[in-house]
């Protein structure tokens, strides 16, 4: 699937849809995502900031995608663990950028090259529009080459 078909399928997807997150950029070579959340009346919390479920979801299957899609068909790539630190209240939009490095997806490659399986954590800062951190995100990445059937 291209990254524009993907985008705009993400976009309706309804965990996302129904959250107000909105990916707002894939590239073409899947090294670069952003992900923004607009803080409307269904998704916040008691006390009126961004939920805590929509800040982790609206982060939590780029790492995985973007793996996948650079190391390309042989490679098998699962969500292995996720976790949030929640940093300041987050109110308004706020952005989630991810950037995949190629000496990253060299390092991956190199580290299964002989079958073994890889555990790769990835972190992400959700900023609000003052460029304040409000979340910190990380995401453990398993990564193992297929074997030959």
């Amino acid at each position: 699937m291209k990254a524009t078909h993907l985008r705009r399928y993400m976009n309706v997807w309804p965990p996302f849809l129904f959250s107000g997150i909105r990916v707002t950029r894939i590239s073409d070579d899947f090294r670069h995502a952003q992900v923004e959340l607009r803080q409307r009346w269904y998704n916040r919390n008691y006390v009126g900031t961004h939920f805590g479920g929509s800040l982790f979801a609206m982060a939590d299957p780029f790492w995985m995608i973007m793996v996948l899609r650079r190391l390309g068909p042989g490679y098998m790539v699962w969500d292995q663990a996720g976790e949030i630190r929640f940093e300041k209240p987050g109110r308004g939009t706020v952005v989630a950028r991810f950037d995949l490095d190629d000496a990253v997806v060299d390092e991956i490659r190199a580290a299964t090259e002989g079958g073994d399986k890889v555990l790769r954590w990835f972190e992400t800062e959700i900023r609000d529009a003052s460029g304040d951190v409000v979340a910190r995100y990380r995401k453990q990445v398993y990564v193992r080459r297929k074997r030959p059937k």
